[in-house]
């Protein structure tokens, strides 16, 4: 049932909205990871070098970021849900052109194509739970939704290796179709529509533009200049585009009365520091997800099915600790887990530089990924749950894009960066020594970056989880039917704790 202030815990509403965005938040991370695991096979077979590799994964990274915040501030103008069935729909067709690529180049252009479904539903699948369910149940359904989409993830490499193994990468993109067609049907059942009633006019697409060339010549500058050369003219058109496009939009935002990313937002410390922290996480993340498949399967000789089951601990950690890490941080507050999950990801990464040709699982793989599922248990719940805490409802989905901006972001750059830093180009991918060399100097910088996260998390309001006030709340009179707040038959969507000062 619902309340005025939404839908309650425990109801078939709430298990249907639920099982809606897992599916389609799910389908989107089960597809980064499943994709990880068929890089070798997809290199091997499309004759991509390091760089070619690094596009196929940046160029889904790229379309994501750069559209994430325009498609949050969408589905706060137009609807939520329908934003989020347009992007599931979208990315079940680019999909389905991913696995019908012949070359780099193609599947490049269509993973570009499935990034922009992406970044349709991916603030959607967040935005809705935060609009839908109340208050004192928004912790729980965030902590379920991470636990439980969570898993999609970790799963992804091990079905990614089954379906390799059994006939072809291209199955790791079909694999999205049928999955696409359950939450579309799920979300037409299920899903209340939800809105910004405040909302007026229309998002900021030149802004988005002008920042998708930013982010776009960035990009191709850090991918291309190991190979080119930093004086090459390709890489430093790329450095002018980058730099001049990012700097036009940070000017836009500021002077624009109804800004992509209102500038108020990050007034507020938590909303910054939270933010920060995924940013550098999940840049660690990004880089050691993209080479430990490629380290597994090449250096230490793993099938790519067994590549994918040495994750499985990742994934029996995060199902059984994911949602009662949420509903812990609604109880004492986030910081604690904030500060403790990163540094369990760091020293998880440090563990993993032990991983290298002869490594036994028992003794080398299995406690490093322990103690990295540990991390993310920790922290990935309690972070998303802060950040759209410390944003007023009206904005739930443009913090959600701005999150996930910056989590794609944070993993974008990684993962254009680190091959160069690792010193790993051309085809030293495929060599187990140059690749074993290069995968510890990856981990040493992505472990500095996790336990770097986990000092950020120290500045983070302990109290941003906690109810509000009765003299925060606006009216709450009855209207039978109708949202409290913004009288229409919907799901409230700015009832919060007030946007709490460092």
């Amino acid at each position: 049932m619902t309340d005025g202030a939404g839908i309650r815990w425990g109801t078939p509403v709430a298990r249907g909205v639920l099982a809606t965005t897992i599916v389609g938040s799910g389908m989107a991370m089960l597809d980064g990871t499943i994709v990880n695991v068929a890089l070798p096979r997809i290199g091997e077979e499309l004759g991509a070098s390091v760089a070619g590799l690094q596009w196929i994964l940046d160029g889904y990274l790229l379309a994501l970021a750069a559209l994430i915040l325009v498609a949050g501030s969408l589905g706060d103008r137009y609807g939520r849900r329908r934003m989020f069935v347009l992007g599931v729909v979208w990315f079940g067709i680019a999909s389905g052109l991913c696995a019908a690529a012949t070359t780099t180049e193609m599947l490049v252009a269509t993973r570009i194509l499935q990034g922009i479904g992406g970044a349709l539903l991916t603030p959607g699948s967040l935005a809705i739970l935060q609009a839908s369910f109340t208050h004192d149940d928004r912790a729980r359904a965030i902590g379920a939704w991470s636990g439980l989409g969570g898993i999609a993830a970790a799963i992804g490499p091990l079905l990614g290796g089954v379906l390799v193994q059994v006939w072809s990468w291209r199955l790791a993109f079909l694999i999205n179709l049928p999955l696409a067609a359950v939450c579309v049907l799920l979300a037409r059942r299920y899903v209340p529509e939800s809105r910004d009633e405040e909302a007026t006019g229309h998002p900021d697409f030149t802004a988005a533009a002008v920042g998708a060339i930013g982010l776009a010549g960035l990009t191709g500058a850090l991918v291309e200049a190991p190979g080119r050369g930093i004086g090459d003219v390709v890489v430093l058109v790329a450095i002018v585009l980058g730099v001049a496009g990012l700097g036009a939009f940070l000017v836009i935002q500021h002077r624009s009365a109804d800004p992509l990313v209102p500038p108020k937002l990050f007034r507020d410390r938590t909303f910054s520091l939270a933010n920060a922290l995924t940013f550098v996480v999940y840049a660690a993340l990004g880089g050691v997800m993209m080479l430990m498949v490629m380290q597994l399967q090449v250096s230490l000789g793993y099938s790519p099915t067994a590549a994918g089951l040495a994750g499985l601990p990742i994934t029996v950690i995060m199902l059984l600790f994911s949602g009662r890490s949420g509903a812990l941080a609604q109880k004492i507050g986030p910081r604690a887990q904030l500060v403790i999950g990163p540094i369990l990801v760091g020293v998880g990464m440090l563990l993993l530089m032990r991983v290298g040709p002869g490594s036994s699982y028992l003794g080398s793989v299995l406690p490093a990924v322990v103690v990295f599922g540990a991390g993310l248990a920790t922290v990935v719940a309690p972070v998303t749950a802060t950040v759209l805490a410390a944003a007023p409802d009206r904005y739930a989905g443009v913090a959600s894009g701005v999150n996930n901006a910056i989590a794609r972001s944070g993993g974008l750059l990684a993962i254009a960066v680190l091959p160069a830093v690792a010193g790993l180009s051309g085809a030293a991918y495929t060599d187990p020594v140059a690749l074993t060399a290069g995968w510890r100097t990856a981990l040493l910088v992505c472990a500095a970056l996790a336990i770097g996260g986990g000092l950020i998390a120290l500045g983070i309001h302990n109290g941003v989880l906690d109810p509000p006030a009765s003299s925060e709340v606006e009216d709450e009179s009855p209207h039978p039917g109708e949202c409290l707040h913004c009288g229409v038959d919907s799901p409230p969507t700015h009832v919060r704790p007030a946007g709490h000062p460092g």
